[in-house]
């Protein structure tokens, strides 16, 4: 095992590009992304130090790939390798956006419909090929496989947006009991690299830009503060995945009249063919908006404020993270937690994931070859994407 932190900012940099041109599916898919690249392939981290992360990205408000992201850049190569890893993973899917915004964007036609539709089916194959791996790795007893069909039970069964937290804390509380054993093993090293003084002073500035931005905003001393406190209000307030951005987002600028319904949902459904974190849709909605700043800075300006609270969330966790994770005690309450994280995976892979792709004979056997491929043969997930768009172009 190679150490956790070993590497240069520019080797992140590089890493997380690839995946910022290549993860289609949403968040859940991206973790599977993320597995396949940096615990099978790089080895920057062990599978239960990466489910432990999981775990309390899920748990913590904000972009939950995007954070765990960021957190492997940090370990990897320090604060710029954090900041390597978010621009790297961010920046393809909000110049896509952003594009978009300008007209530039759309796939139209049948061709354009079967790649699309390709790679979506990429995501089924990932999630897959994801829930599998950890599964055999982290519910390897009938403890801890009751807890993840529980968990999947309650994504399944729950039109909350609070489904995903319910079914962690579920996991966690069951963890004690069903998972004792567990909770005498230690996982491998995930470093904080981030100091306690440091973790206290992000959540700082997290909190006194919650309160303080909507102050600012009424008293009106410049044209950005109103943008980028909706923006910022709107990323803090995220649990439970980044489609729940959804109604926030629409709160914040279709309501007062900063855009209307047409060109918000026309900007949500190009985030959803695009690679990369679903809250790139700021880039689309700050280029758009009709107040100042618009356009380029406007897209900035929304990057930055939606992005901002989750990773200053996670800086605070980080730091006692770290010791709280390999206490005896609270092994095993991540045990049933970790459980927890592969029933979530489990329900996804059913919906969105499988529900919204796999209409057809013909999508089943894209999404099954996708997944031979990535489990049998090994293959590169970026070969894995262009196979399948290939080939939802040619059933299209």
């Amino acid at each position: 095992m190679r150490s956790p932190r070993a590497g240069s900012p520019l080797e992140v940099l590089l890493a997380f590009l690839k995946l910022g041109v290549s993860c289609f599916g949403g968040p859940i898919a991206h973790i599977g992304y993320f597995r396949e690249e940096f615990v099978v392939r790089r080895r920057w981290l062990e599978e239960q130090a990466y489910a432990d992360l999981v775990a309390l990205c899920q748990f913590l408000p904000g972009p939950a790939s995007s954070q765990t992201g960021f957190t492997l850049g940090l370990m990897r190569a320090g604060g710029l390798g954090g900041l390597a890893a978010w621009t790297g993973f961010t920046l393809p899917s909000a110049a896509i956006m952003v594009l978009f915004a300008y007209g530039a964007g759309s796939l139209g036609g049948t061709i354009g419909a079967g790649l699309l539709h390709g790679l979506k089916l990429v995501a089924v194959a990932i999630v897959a090929q994801a829930v599998s791996g950890m599964a055999r790795t982290l519910c390897p007893d009938r403890g801890r496989a009751s807890i993840a069909v529980m968990a999947a039970l309650i994504i399944l069964y729950s039109a909350s947006s609070l489904a995903q937290i319910a079914a962690i804390l579920a996991g966690a509380v069951c963890g004690p009991w069903l998972c004792r054993d567990a909770g005498q093993t230690s996982s491998g090293p995930m470093p904080a690299t981030v100091s306690r003084r440091t973790g206290i002073a992000a959540l700082a500035i997290a909190l006194a830009l919650l309160a303080g931005l909507p102050i600012l905003r009424g008293l009106g001393l410049a044209p950005g503060v109103a943008l980028f406190e909706a923006f910022y209000r709107s990323g803090a307030l995220v649990f439970g995945g980044g489609h729940v951005v959804l109604p926030l987002l629409r709160e914040a600028f279709v309501r007062p009249g900063w855009l209307g319904d047409d060109a918000f949902l026309a900007g949500y459904g190009a985030a959803q063919a695009v690679p990369g974190p679903l809250f790139t849709f700021a880039a689309y909605l700050g280029a758009v908006v009709n107040i100042a700043p618009h356009g380029l800075a406007g897209a900035a300006l929304g990057l930055i404020g939606i992005f901002l609270p989750g990773l200053l969330i996670l800086t605070a966790a980080l730091p006692f993270w770290e010791s709280l994770r390999n206490r005896p005690g609270a092994r095993s309450i991540m045990a049933g937690v970790n459980a927890a994280v592969v029933g979530l995976l489990a329900a996804a892979l059913y919906n969105p994931v499988w529900t919204n792709s796999v209409k057809s004979p013909g999508d089943f056997g894209i999404a099954l070859t996708g997944f031979t491929l990535l489990t049998v043969w090994r293959a590169p997930p970026l070969a894995v994407v262009a196979v399948s768009a290939i080939a939802g172009m040619l059933l299209a």
